[in-house]
Protein backbone atom coordinates (compact mmCIF):
# COMPACT_ATOMS: atom_id res chain seq x y z
CA UNK A 1 0.00 0.00 0.00
CA UNK A 2 3.12 2.36 0.11
CA UNK A 3 2.96 2.75 -3.31
CA UNK A 4 -0.53 3.65 -3.47
CA UNK A 5 -0.25 6.10 -0.98
CA UNK A 6 2.42 7.82 -3.33
CA UNK A 7 -0.28 8.12 -6.23
CA UNK A 8 -3.19 9.77 -7.15
CA UNK A 9 -6.47 8.26 -9.57
CA UNK A 10 -8.72 11.05 -10.45
CA UNK A 11 -11.30 11.43 -13.03
CA UNK A 12 -10.19 12.77 -16.16
CA UNK A 13 -13.13 15.63 -16.80
CA UNK A 14 -11.81 17.40 -13.21
CA UNK A 15 -8.14 17.85 -14.11
CA UNK A 16 -7.04 21.00 -16.33
CA UNK A 17 -3.52 21.17 -17.41
CA UNK A 18 -2.00 24.79 -17.49
CA UNK A 19 0.86 25.89 -18.59
CA UNK A 20 2.71 28.49 -16.53
CA UNK A 21 4.87 30.86 -18.24
CA UNK A 22 6.70 33.68 -16.13
CA UNK A 23 7.49 36.74 -18.79
CA UNK A 24 10.26 37.27 -20.47
CA UNK A 25 12.76 40.01 -19.30
CA UNK A 26 12.00 43.49 -18.82
CA UNK A 27 13.75 46.41 -18.08
CA UNK A 28 12.80 46.76 -14.39
CA UNK A 29 14.72 43.44 -13.84
CA UNK A 30 17.46 44.79 -15.14
CA UNK A 31 17.27 47.78 -13.63
CA UNK A 32 16.42 46.39 -10.30
CA UNK A 33 18.99 43.36 -10.07
CA UNK A 34 21.29 46.40 -10.03
CA UNK A 35 19.80 47.79 -7.41
CA UNK A 36 16.81 47.40 -5.61
CA UNK A 37 15.36 50.96 -4.77
CA UNK A 38 14.89 50.86 -8.51
CA UNK A 39 11.47 49.31 -8.47
CA UNK A 40 10.42 52.22 -6.44
CA UNK A 41 11.04 54.94 -9.70
CA UNK A 42 8.05 56.32 -11.76
CA UNK A 43 10.39 55.48 -14.61
CA UNK A 44 9.60 51.94 -14.50
CA UNK A 45 6.46 52.56 -14.92
CA UNK A 46 4.60 49.13 -16.84
CA UNK A 47 7.71 48.30 -18.15
CA UNK A 48 8.66 46.58 -21.31
CA UNK A 49 10.66 43.68 -22.38
CA UNK A 50 14.09 44.36 -23.05
CA UNK A 51 15.88 43.15 -26.74
CA UNK A 52 17.15 40.76 -24.58
CA UNK A 53 13.61 39.67 -23.57
CA UNK A 54 12.41 39.28 -26.92
CA UNK A 55 15.09 37.26 -28.24
CA UNK A 56 13.83 35.18 -25.25
CA UNK A 57 10.21 35.18 -25.98
CA UNK A 58 11.62 34.26 -29.32
CA UNK A 59 13.38 30.69 -28.47
CA UNK A 60 10.20 30.12 -26.24
CA UNK A 61 8.10 30.56 -29.29
CA UNK A 62 10.04 28.29 -31.01
CA UNK A 63 9.95 25.73 -28.39
CA UNK A 64 6.06 25.47 -28.19
CA UNK A 65 5.99 25.29 -31.93
CA UNK A 66 8.69 22.33 -32.75
CA UNK A 67 7.31 20.29 -29.58
CA UNK A 68 3.20 20.83 -30.75
CA UNK A 69 2.68 22.56 -27.62
CA UNK A 70 1.01 25.85 -29.44
CA UNK A 71 -1.51 23.07 -31.15
CA UNK A 72 -2.89 21.88 -28.32
CA UNK A 73 -3.66 25.29 -25.95
CA UNK A 74 -7.39 26.25 -26.41
CA UNK A 75 -6.80 29.34 -23.91
CA UNK A 76 -4.04 31.85 -23.01
CA UNK A 77 -4.90 33.57 -20.02
CA UNK A 78 -2.48 36.86 -19.26
CA UNK A 79 -1.67 39.61 -16.33
CA UNK A 80 -2.96 42.54 -17.93
CA UNK A 81 0.72 44.61 -17.53
CA UNK A 82 2.96 45.34 -20.61
CA UNK A 83 5.59 43.03 -20.15
CA UNK A 84 3.43 39.62 -19.75
CA UNK A 85 1.16 40.77 -22.36
CA UNK A 86 3.74 41.21 -25.15
CA UNK A 87 5.83 37.60 -23.85
CA UNK A 88 1.98 35.91 -24.43
CA UNK A 89 1.10 37.43 -28.03
CA UNK A 90 4.97 36.77 -28.58
CA UNK A 91 4.82 33.34 -27.32
CA UNK A 92 1.45 31.94 -28.21
CA UNK A 93 0.23 34.59 -30.96
CA UNK A 94 -0.20 33.46 -34.93
CA UNK A 95 2.49 34.80 -37.43
CA UNK A 96 3.17 37.86 -39.06
CA UNK A 97 -0.07 40.57 -39.52
CA UNK A 98 -1.05 41.69 -43.26
CA UNK A 99 -2.86 44.81 -42.90
CA UNK A 100 -5.12 43.79 -44.94
CA UNK A 101 -6.59 40.76 -42.85
CA UNK A 102 -10.00 41.28 -41.75
CA UNK A 103 -9.18 40.01 -38.04
CA UNK A 104 -7.42 42.36 -35.59
CA UNK A 105 -3.92 41.72 -34.73
CA UNK A 106 -3.05 40.44 -31.59
CA UNK A 107 0.03 43.55 -30.81
CA UNK A 108 0.43 46.53 -33.00
CA UNK A 109 3.92 47.20 -34.93
CA UNK A 110 6.03 48.54 -32.61
CA UNK A 111 4.18 48.68 -29.81
CA UNK A 112 5.62 51.24 -27.19
CA UNK A 113 8.69 51.48 -29.29
CA UNK A 114 9.49 47.84 -29.30
CA UNK A 115 10.61 47.67 -32.78
CA UNK A 116 8.38 44.64 -33.30
CA UNK A 117 5.98 44.36 -36.35
CA UNK A 118 2.60 43.50 -35.09
CA UNK A 119 1.52 40.07 -34.59
CA UNK A 120 -1.74 37.93 -35.93
CA UNK A 121 -4.15 36.63 -34.10
CA UNK A 122 -5.10 33.90 -37.18
CA UNK A 123 -5.37 30.30 -35.66
CA UNK A 124 -4.25 32.00 -32.06
CA UNK A 125 -6.08 30.76 -29.36
CA UNK A 126 -8.34 33.62 -27.71
CA UNK A 127 -6.51 35.55 -25.34
CA UNK A 128 -7.98 36.62 -22.37
CA UNK A 129 -6.33 39.34 -19.51
CA UNK A 130 -6.99 38.99 -15.97
CA UNK A 131 -6.40 41.03 -13.31
CA UNK A 132 -6.24 38.30 -10.54
CA UNK A 133 -2.57 36.82 -12.07
CA UNK A 134 -1.36 40.31 -11.25
CA UNK A 135 2.27 40.82 -9.29
CA UNK A 136 2.84 42.01 -6.29
CA UNK A 137 0.47 45.09 -5.76
CA UNK A 138 1.58 48.35 -4.94
CA UNK A 139 4.51 50.60 -4.40
CA UNK A 140 6.72 49.28 -7.39
CA UNK A 141 5.49 51.49 -10.48
CA UNK A 142 7.13 48.08 -12.84
CA UNK A 143 3.84 46.79 -11.27
CA UNK A 144 1.12 49.68 -12.25
CA UNK A 145 -0.88 49.05 -15.36
CA UNK A 146 -1.79 51.60 -17.75
CA UNK A 147 -5.85 52.10 -18.40
CA UNK A 148 -7.40 49.84 -20.79
CA UNK A 149 -8.31 52.57 -22.96
CA UNK A 150 -4.21 52.76 -23.65
CA UNK A 151 -3.90 48.63 -23.85
CA UNK A 152 -6.87 48.10 -26.56
CA UNK A 153 -5.32 49.69 -29.81
CA UNK A 154 -1.60 48.09 -28.64
CA UNK A 155 -3.69 44.83 -28.09
CA UNK A 156 -6.48 44.43 -30.13
CA UNK A 157 -7.24 40.72 -29.83
CA UNK A 158 -6.57 40.42 -26.34
CA UNK A 159 -10.64 40.52 -24.51
CA UNK A 160 -9.84 42.56 -21.59
CA UNK A 161 -13.89 42.61 -20.82
CA UNK A 162 -13.05 40.76 -17.29
CA UNK A 163 -11.27 44.02 -16.11
CA UNK A 164 -13.58 45.87 -14.17
CA UNK A 165 -11.63 49.07 -14.32
CA UNK A 166 -10.74 51.11 -17.02
CA UNK A 167 -7.74 52.31 -14.59
CA UNK A 168 -5.56 50.95 -12.13
CA UNK A 169 -7.43 51.08 -8.98
CA UNK A 170 -5.99 48.11 -7.05
CA UNK A 171 -1.99 49.33 -7.36
CA UNK A 172 -1.30 51.52 -4.40
CA UNK A 173 1.80 54.23 -4.51
CA UNK A 174 2.34 53.29 -0.17
CA UNK A 175 0.96 50.26 0.38
CA UNK A 176 2.60 47.11 -1.05
CA UNK A 177 0.57 43.92 -1.27
CA UNK A 178 1.79 40.82 1.67
CA UNK A 179 2.78 37.92 0.14
CA UNK A 180 -0.04 36.06 1.82
CA UNK A 181 -2.51 38.12 0.23
CA UNK A 182 -0.73 37.48 -3.29
CA UNK A 183 -0.95 34.05 -2.42
CA UNK A 184 -4.95 33.68 -1.49
CA UNK A 185 -5.74 36.02 -4.91
CA UNK A 186 -3.58 32.94 -6.51
CA UNK A 187 -6.14 30.35 -5.12
CA UNK A 188 -9.14 32.59 -6.03
CA UNK A 189 -7.71 32.39 -9.67
CA UNK A 190 -6.88 28.77 -9.55
CA UNK A 191 -10.67 28.62 -8.81
CA UNK A 192 -11.68 31.10 -11.46
CA UNK A 193 -9.75 28.62 -14.01
CA UNK A 194 -12.53 25.88 -13.11
CA UNK A 195 -15.27 28.27 -14.04
CA UNK A 196 -13.94 28.23 -17.81
CA UNK A 197 -14.81 25.20 -20.43
CA UNK A 198 -11.32 25.05 -21.25
CA UNK A 199 -8.59 22.14 -20.18
CA UNK A 200 -5.53 22.91 -21.42
CA UNK A 201 -4.59 26.60 -20.74
CA UNK A 202 -1.26 28.89 -21.01
CA UNK A 203 -1.05 31.15 -18.18
CA UNK A 204 1.53 33.90 -18.64
CA UNK A 205 2.24 35.71 -15.25
CA UNK A 206 4.88 37.16 -12.80
CA UNK A 207 7.74 35.54 -10.62
CA UNK A 208 6.12 36.43 -7.15
CA UNK A 209 2.64 35.24 -8.14
CA UNK A 210 4.04 31.97 -9.23
CA UNK A 211 6.25 31.45 -5.97
CA UNK A 212 3.08 32.56 -3.70
CA UNK A 213 0.66 31.23 -5.54
CA UNK A 214 2.17 27.38 -5.95
CA UNK A 215 3.93 27.14 -2.60
CA UNK A 216 0.44 26.61 -1.44
CA UNK A 217 0.62 22.83 -2.99
CA UNK A 218 2.86 19.92 -2.37
CA UNK A 219 2.60 19.16 1.11
CA UNK A 220 1.19 15.61 0.35
CA UNK A 221 4.35 14.74 -2.20
CA UNK A 222 7.27 13.90 -1.50
CA UNK A 223 10.13 17.16 -0.70
CA UNK A 224 11.68 16.37 -4.48
CA UNK A 225 7.90 17.01 -5.92
CA UNK A 226 7.36 19.99 -3.78
CA UNK A 227 10.58 21.55 -4.53
CA UNK A 228 10.00 21.07 -8.43
CA UNK A 229 6.23 22.65 -7.84
CA UNK A 230 7.55 25.75 -5.79
CA UNK A 231 10.89 26.38 -7.05
CA UNK A 232 11.38 30.43 -8.79
CA UNK A 233 10.61 30.47 -12.16
CA UNK A 234 13.04 32.13 -14.74
CA UNK A 235 12.57 34.99 -17.15
CA UNK A 236 10.36 33.61 -19.70
CA UNK A 237 10.43 29.72 -18.06
CA UNK A 238 7.59 27.06 -18.76
CA UNK A 239 6.53 24.54 -16.58
CA UNK A 240 3.41 22.56 -17.36
CA UNK A 241 1.13 21.11 -14.16
CA UNK A 242 -2.39 19.51 -13.86
CA UNK A 243 -5.04 21.06 -11.55
CA UNK A 244 -7.63 18.71 -10.09
CA UNK A 245 -10.84 19.38 -8.87
CA UNK A 246 -10.84 17.31 -5.82
CA UNK A 247 -14.25 19.10 -4.40
CA UNK A 248 -16.51 19.74 -7.10
CA UNK A 249 -15.91 23.79 -7.41
CA UNK A 250 -17.75 23.14 -10.76
CA UNK A 251 -19.50 20.22 -11.64
CA UNK A 252 -17.64 19.38 -15.28
CA UNK A 253 -19.29 16.24 -17.30
CA UNK A 254 -17.03 14.49 -19.06
CA UNK A 255 -16.52 14.32 -22.76
CA UNK A 256 -14.73 11.10 -23.02
CA UNK A 257 -16.35 8.82 -20.45
CA UNK A 258 -18.81 5.98 -22.14
CA UNK A 259 -21.44 4.32 -20.11
CA UNK A 260 -21.89 1.16 -21.67
CA UNK A 261 -24.97 -1.64 -21.76
CA UNK A 262 -25.50 -0.24 -25.48
CA UNK A 263 -27.82 -2.54 -26.12
CA UNK A 264 -28.72 -3.39 -22.65
CA UNK A 265 -28.43 -6.64 -21.11
CA UNK A 266 -27.76 -8.72 -18.62
CA UNK A 267 -24.75 -7.24 -16.17
CA UNK A 268 -23.81 -9.37 -13.40
CA UNK A 269 -20.94 -8.35 -12.00
CA UNK A 270 -17.87 -10.70 -11.57
CA UNK A 271 -17.37 -12.79 -8.36
CA UNK A 272 -14.54 -10.44 -7.05
CA UNK A 273 -17.31 -7.39 -7.19
CA UNK A 274 -19.38 -9.32 -5.10
CA UNK A 275 -17.27 -9.94 -2.59
CA UNK A 276 -15.89 -6.75 -2.33
CA UNK A 277 -19.51 -5.15 -2.06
Amino acid sequence: MDAVRGQGVYPLHRCKTIHLVRHAQGFHNVAGEKDHSAYMSPYLFDAALTPLGWEQVDNLRKYVQSSGLSKQIELVVVSPLLRTMQTAVGVFGGGGYDAGMDIPPLMAENTVDSGRPAISSLNAPPFVAMELCREHLGVHWCDKRRSVTEYKPLFPAIDFSLIESDEDTLWKLDVREANEEVAERGLKFLNWLWTRKETEIAIVTHSGFLLHTLAAFGDDCHPSVKNEIGKAFNNCELRSMVIVDRSMIVPTPSKTDYPGKNPHGADAPSEEAVEKQ
